[in-house]
C-alpha cells in the first residue's frame, strides 16, 4: 500500500507540473492573441523599418526570439508559434533572427501594403556598380548601433577590394583610395576605420558631424545600446541623448585626427578609368573606391499647399525653447512629428497641435504614442488625424478634417512629412533600386 501511494505521488507531481505549465503559457498565449487583436483593430500592422517574418513550420515556440528583443514584448507565443505582435514597435534590431536557433526568422524590408525602396548591396555592401558601397541608413539600416557596424564593415570590404587590386592603379597626386560620402554614423565609423588603415581618404559632409542624428530634437535619446569603434573601441552607451552622443563623436575626432569636409554636398559620382570622379560645388575629386553612407530622408517632403514658401514653416525641429509662447502647428504621424509636438508642448506658453492625414499613428514607436495620448489627456496639445493643411496665412492655418475646415492660430508650422529619397540620383548613377515588400 505504502508502495502505491509513492508511485502515484512520484506520477502526480510531474502532471501536475505539466498541468500548471499548460495553464501558464495557455494565459500567456490568449494575452499576447488579445495585443494582437488590439493592434489589427487601431490599424497599427505596418513595421516601420527592417523587421521578421516567421516561418511557422520550422518555429517550434522555443520563445527565444521573445527574450532577445531589446525593445521589451514585440514578439509573442501564439498556439505555440512566434508572431510579431506589435508590428510598428518593431525598430529592425535583428537581435530575435540571430537568436532563433531553428532559422526560423527572415528579415524583410517593406510590407504588401507598403513598399519600400532599397538599393542592391552584396554581403560585402558593394552594390551592382563595381567600386560602389553603400552603408547605413540608406541601404536599410536606420539604427545608430547597425549603421556605424555597417560602416565599420563596408571599410574592411573597401580595403579588401583595394588590396586586391580590383581598382586599377593606387592613389597618387590628387587621386584618394577612398571617397566617403556622409559622416552621420556609418560614415564616421567608415572615417575611423580609414584613418586607421592610413588610406588615402576623403570625407564628405553636407551638413554637420552626425548627419541625420545632428538634425534630431534636443534632447532625444538617440541609442540604447553599445557600438564599436574603429580607433575607439566598444562604447558603452546606454539611453544616450543626442547631445551626449554628439559631444562624444566631436571628441573622437579630435582625438584621432581624422579630417572631414563639412558644408560639401555631393551633386555626382561618375566612372572615370581607374575609379570615380566625385563632383561638388567646391571641385572634382578622384577616388578609387566610393561608399555611400548618406541618410534616406533626402530633400524634406514638402506640403504643397498656398503659402507654404514663408519662413514660419521649417522641415527639422533644432530648439523646442524657440516656440515659447507660440501657437504651433506639427504635421506628420512618424516618430519625429510626435517627438517635436511632445517636445514643444513642454514649453511654457507653447499651444500645439498635431496634424495626420491618416486615422491612426501606425508609423511611430508605442512609447511616442503614449506621450502623444497623455498630452491630449493633459490638454497640452490637440490631435487632428485624419485631416490635411489646405492654407497657410500669416498668422492663420486652415485645416480639412474629413470635410470640416478649421481655422486655426498661427505663429508657427513644423512639417515633418519625411524626405525625397535619393532613388533618382542612385538609379541615374546606374545603382539597382528595388522596391521591397515584405522580402529580403
Amino acid at each position: 500500500m505504502n508502495t502505491n501511494w509513492i508511485h502515484t505521488i512520484y506520477l502526480a507531481i510531474p502532471a501536475v507540473a505539466i498541468l500548471l505549465y499548460w495553464r501558464f503559457t495557455h494565459k500567456k498565449h490568449r494575452k499576447n492573441a488579445a495585443v494582437l487583436s488590439d493592434v489589427k483593430e487601431a490599424g497599427l500592422t505596418e513595421p516601420a523599418s527592417l523587421h521578421p517574418i516567421i516561418d511557422k513550420t520550422l518555429c517550434v515556440g522555443c520563445a527565444a526570439c521573445v527574450t532577445a528583443c531589446p525593445e521589451g514584448k514585440i514578439l509573442g507565443l501564439i498556439h505555440g508559434k512566434a508572431q510579431l505582435i506589435e508590428p510598428t514597435r518593431c525598430i529592425g534590431h535583428g537581435a530575435c533572427a540571430r537568436a532563433c536557433p531553428f532559422h526560423a526568422i527572415t528579415l524583410v524590408f517593406g510590407t504588401a501594403k507598403r513598399g519600400v525602396d532599397i538599393p542592391f548591396v552584396a554581403e560585402n555592401f558593394e552594390t551592382n556598380i563595381p567600386g560602389i558601397f553603400i552603408a547605413g541608413e540608406l541601404g536599410g539600416m536606420g539604427l545608430i548601433r547597425n549603421a556605424v557596424e555597417q560602416g565599420r564593415q563596408a571599410m574592411d570590404s573597401m580595403a579588401k577590394h583595394l588590396a586586391n587590386g580590383k581598382s586599377a592603379g593606387k592613389a597618387s597626386g590628387d587621386a584618394y583610395d577612398v571617397i566617403i560620402i556622409g559622416a552621420g554614423p556609418a560614415g564616421l565609423a567608415a572615417t575611423l576605420g580609414a584613418h586607421e588603415r592610413k588610406l588615402r581618404y576623403l570625407t564628405l559632409e553636407q551638413d554637420s558631424l552626425g548627419g541625420t542624428v545632428f538634425k534630431f530634437p534636443r534632447g532625444k535619446v538617440v541609442m540604447t545600446a553599445p557600438v564599436n569603434l574603429p580607433m575607439v573601441g566598444k562604447v558603452r552607451f546606454r539611453e544616450t541623448k543626442k547631445e551626449t552622443l554628439l559631444k562624444f563623436w566631436n571628441d573622437v575626432e579630435h582625438k584621432t585626427g581624422i579630417s572631414i569636409n563639412y558644408h560639401e554636398k555631393m551633386d555626382n559620382i561618375e566612372p572615370d578609368g581607374d575609379g570615380f570622379v566625385v563632383t561638388t560645388a567646391k571641385g572634382k575629386y578622384h577616388g578609387r573606391v566610393v561608399l555611400l553612407a548618406i541618410g534616406r530622408r533626402g530633400t524634406p517632403r514638402k506640403l504643397g499647399v498656398p503659402g507654404e514658401d514663408v519662413p514660419k514653416v521649417v522641415y527639422s525641429l533644432t530648439d523646442p525653447a524657440q516656440y515659447q509662447n507660440k501657437n504651433v502647428l506639427v504635421v506628420g504621424g512618424g516618430d519625429s512629428a510626435l517627438e517635436a509636438a511632445t517636445s514643444i508642448a513642454e514649453e511654457p506658453g507653447a499651444t500645439v497641435t498635431i496634424s495626420y492625414r491618416s486615422p491612426a499613428f501606425s508609423r511611430a514607436k508605442q512609447k511616442n504614442r503614449e506621450k502623444i495620448d497623455a498630452a491630449e489627456k493633459e490638454g497640452r496639445l490637440q490631435v487632428l488625424l485624419s485631416s490635411n493643411v489646405k492654407q497657410i496665412d500669416a498668422e492663420k492655418v486652415t485645416i480639412d478634417q474629413e470635410g470640416e475646415m478649421i481655422n486655426l492660430d498661427n505663429d508657427a508650422i513644423l512639417v515633418c512629412a519625411g524626405g525625397i529619397l535619393p532613388t533618382p540620383f542612385l538609379k541615374q548613377i546606374g545603382i539597382e533600386v528595388e522596391t521591397k515588400h515584405g522580402t529580403t
